[in-house]
């Protein structure tokens, strides 16, 4: 990945992972920090309602310490402070299996994501069904929250 430019960045709980795969991680990330191509994101041992739960703790010592006024949290803060930061949202979240649930997964950062879920397993994930699911999506009048009618 690094000799194709690719930045490497790892989200979720480290303190679940076993010492040497930190390790690994760290020093992946550390190398690839500065590449400008594409990102990929790799999560481990992580969950939406766990990401949202560390951003607010994060903001409330920013508040406790008095660096961070109560009524200055925003999304824009809390975007900052979730482990996506910097991270674009996903424009398509793409569910094999047949399965019609988020399962913990980016909880804030899907909130204008078009979903598209296929009844093939992940094992069977091929070109074809790549295709088929960024067919629908270029199909879809994306809105991000306003009704049909609003500007």
């Amino acid at each position: 990945l690094h000799k194709n430019n690719v930045r490497i960045k790892i989200i979720g709980d480290r303190r679940k992972l076993p010492d040497d795969i930190v390790k690994l991680i760290e020093h992946s990330e550390g190398t690839t920090e500065n590449n400008t191509g594409l990102t990929a994101i790799l999560a481990l041992s992580y969950g939406g309602r766990q990401d949202i739960t560390h951003a607010v703790q994060s903001l409330a010592r920013e508040v406790a310490a008095g660096r961070l006024a109560a009524e200055d949290i925003d999304e824009k803060s809390i975007d900052r402070a979730l482990a996506t930061a910097g991270i674009p949202d996903p424009d398509l979240l793409i569910r094999t299996s047949g399965e019609q649930r988020i399962s913990n997964f980016l909880i804030w950062q899907l909130a204008y994501t078009e979903f598209v879920f296929l009844d093939t397993l992940w094992p069977d994930f091929d070109e074809r069904s790549l295709a088929e699911a960024v067919e629908e999506f270029q199909r879809r009048d994306r809105r991000y929250g306003a009704t049909v009618g609003t500007s």
